[in-house]
């Protein structure tokens, strides 16, 4: 995987982003999602694969709840070092405004993620602070209106054995068992 793209888009004298390189993958793969408050507020969710983060800009808010499908447009890939970026981008440059991390984990793929990102239908697991459990990106058919080389993608909360935070929290009630 490339960064050329990445670096490209930056000047790295002015704005205080990683450049960071192509690294091996360790066993646990890394994910982030960062708030970024750039000419529109979004998320920017990113996936370690391939000693890069695949990354995807999600103009609404990630939630929880199955079965909610958020956009998510692909966008570069990113540096490993990325992942733990925060600060502020300058005005006049790529991407300007704050960045801050808004979630952070590690994710399990569900089958061969490569076959899955190139198909376009990438499940896995997230274990992050707010967002758990199963979650797809399934790539949309492409749009005569869609710019060249940003791939719209529906980023997709799965059922799974994760019940969400209330559930967990509430306690069982008297004669009932607990799930």
């Amino acid at each position: 995987m490339s960064l050329v793209t990445y670096r490209r888009n930056r000047d790295f004298a002015h704005t205080p982003e990683p450049r960071g390189r192509t690294r091996k993958s360790v066993a646990r793969l890394s994910f982030v999602i960062q708030r970024h408050a750039a000419t529109r507020l979004h998320y920017d969710f990113r996936l370690e694969l391939d000693g890069v983060l695949k990354s995807w800009a999600v103009p609404k808010e990630p939630k929880a709840v199955v079965g909610e499908k958020r956009l998510a447009v692909h966008v570069e890939d990113h540096p490993l070092e990325y992942g733990s970026f925060h600060g502020v981008i300058p005005e006049g440059h790529y991407g300007a405004g704050r960045v801050e991390i808004w979630d952070r984990g590690w994710w399990e793929p569900v089958g061969d993620p490569r076959a899955g990102y190139r198909k376009g239908s990438l499940k896995f697991v997230l274990h992050g602070r707010r967002l758990g459990g199963g979650w797809a990106l399934v790539r949309m058919r492409p749009r005569d209106a869609e710019p060249r080389g940003k791939e719209s993608w529906l980023l997709i909360k799965e059922r799974d054995n994760d019940r969400d935070a209330s559930e967990r929290a509430a306690p069982a009630r008297p004669g009932r068992r607990a799930r």
